[in-house]
């Protein structure tokens, strides 16, 4: 039955109680099925595939990010702060550029790039007044880094990689804005090694069940984690286009607790290169701010095939690694 009905919690309760359903599945309804996920807990509806407890670690960045010190996994120095003045001494600690973001939040909304303690102290006032009570994390950035991202299927024991995926755009403008190659065109064999590691180890120390996306930044040959998200991103369709395979498909027979990883047979097809590209809907909004940054602004995407990377629109594309950020 397809419910055409604002996904609020009392709307989705109401389904809930008159379907009585064995449990739901919150892994592919984005930012916004995640923030539903501790009200299922709380009421006792099972959630399908990996558990409250764990969507909830991955998105508190404080917990994350300890989460990774234990696995001996290296990601942007960072600090927790509640106030503006903790952020101005954690500033010290960190030192500028920073980027800062609240917890808990779709698209990287609140999210900014900050270059000195004015335009901290202005960002972190005004996130605390729109966003009360919330977290702010406030990261080192890496300047001049490259952006990849993994997506993968995990069944709690062993974990399958759908793709990984390069950034043409540098670090720092969101993924959802951003160019990005399948299969990655420019790392070497030691960063993807880093990069499959890193995956498999995250996923397994949350216990995924069913899909999981990891944001990372490259620098100087080191593979640092940006973000980790325990659901099915906009890139899985993108990747199940390009390689031929019905992976939320599989995905969800993994949530179900039908199948195992290696119950499937897996075969991706692709000669050249997939590349994802942006959609944006300026036209639409005009007064909206044009620049690109760490909070998305495109709203779909399209697919590019190429045969190889001498192909001209690929050129085209990469002449935007030399960006320069906006704030």
């Amino acid at each position: 039955k397809l419910y055409f009905e604002p996904v609020f919690w009392e709307h989705i309760y109401d389904i809930i109680l008159h379907e009585k359903p064995e449990g739901v599945i919150v892994q592919l309804g984005g930012q916004t099925a995640l923030k539903l996920a501790e009200k299922l807990d709380k009421y006792g509806i099972k959630i399908m595939g990996t558990s409250f407890k764990s969507l909830d670690l991955a998105e508190d960045r404080g917990s994350f990010s300890r989460l990774l010190k234990e696995n001996d996994i290296p990601y942007p120095q960072f600090g927790v702060a509640e106030s503006a003045d903790e952020a101005i001494e954690l500033a010290k600690e960190l030192k500028f550029p920073l980027l800062v973001r609240p917890s808990y939040v779709l698209g990287g909304q609140g999210m900014k790039i900050v270059i000195n303690k004015e335009e901290l102290e202005e960002h972190v006032v005004d996130l605390l007044q729109k966003i009360p009570n919330n977290k702010l994390l406030l990261d080192h950035y890496l300047d001049g880094a490259i952006e990849a991202e993994a997506d993968a299927i995990c069944d709690g024991k062993d974990v399958y990689i759908i793709g990984i995926m390069e950034h043409i755009e540098p670090c720092g403008i969101h993924s959802g804005d951003s160019n990005a190659t399948l299969p990655p065109f420019n790392l070497g064999e030691f960063v993807m090694q880093q990069i499959k590691d890193h995956t498999k180890k995250i996923a397994l120390a949350l216990n995924t069940v069913g899909l999981i996306n990891i944001q990372f930044a490259i620098k100087d040959d080191v593979v640092y984690i940006i973000e980790a998200n325990p659901r099915a991103s906009r890139t899985v369709p993108f990747i199940s286009k390009a390689y031929g395979e019905p992976y939320v498909n599989y995905a969800t027979k993994i949530m179900l607790g039908e199948k195992k990883l290696k119950d499937f047979k897996f075969n991706p097809q692709l000669e050249g290169f997939a590349i994802k590209q942006p959609v944006f809907s300026f036209n639409k909004f005009p007064n909206v701010n044009k620049n690109l940054g760490p909070e998305m602004k495109s709203t779909g995407e399209s697919i590019l095939f190429i045969d190889s990377l001498k192909d001209d629109e690929f050129y085209n594309l990469y002449t935007r690694r030399k960006m320069y950020l906006s704030k």
